[in-house]
């Protein structure tokens, strides 16, 4: 990890805690293990202010680019669960790839569990979309 651990902007990681205390609901086990290691990895993260975040870090409505060790390259959205729509690539926090990618920067790589099993991603590109996010929408 290019920071060694998880980047977070402040007002962000107070809305993904709540997502995550919300998410101990949901019945997938694949997510449920996601949250999970999210909820772990957020417990050593740096938290920044706004001003102070570093612009290769995956944050809400980042735009990412990601390559699999298999050969695979997709491009998405990073959104809040509201905004979610997979046709238009837009990829809620509260899915296994969301929680995967969120907090890490361009270049990294991670190694996380999905539905089709274990695979080792590669963050080839953030860009910022700079789209203020409504913190008091949780869900």
């Amino acid at each position: 990890m290019k920071y060694g651990v998880l980047v977070i902007e402040k007002k962000e990681y107070v809305l993904l805690k709540k997502l995550m205390n919300l998410s101990g609901y949901y019945k997938d086990s694949t997510l449920g293990k996601s949250v999970q290691k999210l909820v772990g990895e957020m417990e050593t993260a740096k938290i920044y202010d706004d001003a102070n975040m570093p612009s290769d870090v995956i944050r809400f409505n980042s735009s990412v680019t990601i390559v699999s060790e298999n050969g695979w390259r997709k491009q998405f959205k990073l959104v809040m669960p509201s905004d979610s729509d997979v046709k238009s690539d837009k990829i809620s926090i509260l899915t296994p790839m969301g929680a995967a990618v969120i907090g890490y920067s361009e270049g990294d790589t991670i190694i996380w569990e999905f539905p089709s099993g274990e695979q080792k991603l590669t963050i080839e590109k953030v860009v910022q979309e700079n789209e203020p996010i409504n913190l008091n929408m949780v869900l």
